[in-house]
């Protein structure tokens, strides 16, 4: 059974799906020059525009979105927990990108670090159980059969 803890936590996965591949997708020139937002610059100081890239970039976090979107309307919990390791393995190689080559001023790198490893853990949150009281059939007590 899918929790109600894994769908919130894939949620925020969908929002930052959408946050990020949206304007990346759709608006390339100013996720390059403007992305997270908030007055902080993160990608335009790490070389010249490349529309190509950020779309692909864009595109990246959209798939990402979509499938976590897709894991919080399944009954089963291992969809979300697939997703929990593309997102895991996507967040700690991007977060050991940016730990090996930290850029801009101290709020962006520790920004940068901060969200990504964030971003990362969530995956580990979603690979989780999150079930305590499920079997190793996959079943809670209170679904198994006989039971109320």
């Amino acid at each position: 059974m899918n929790s109600n803890l894994r769908r919130v936590v894939l949620a925020l996965t969908v929002l930052i799906g959408a946050y990020v591949g949206i304007w990346g997708y759709v608006v390339p020139d100013a996720f390059y020059t403007s992305f997270p937002g908030f007055g902080l610059h993160w990608i335009d100081i790490d070389g010249p525009f490349n529309e190509h890239l950020i779309r692909d970039v864009g595109s990246l976090y959209i798939a990402l979105g979509a499938g976590s979107l897709v894991a919080i309307f399944t009954r089963t919990a291992m969809p979300g927990r697939v997703m929990g390791v593309v997102w895991f393995v996507f967040g700690v190689l991007h977060f050991g990108y940016h730990v090996l080559h930290p850029e801009g001023t101290t709020l962006d790198v520790v920004g940068s670090i901060v969200s990504l490893g964030v971003s990362a853990l969530v995956g580990v949150v979603l690979m989780l159980p999150l079930e305590p009281h499920a079997d190793r059939a996959g079943t809670s007590p209170s679904s198994a059969p006989g039971r109320a």
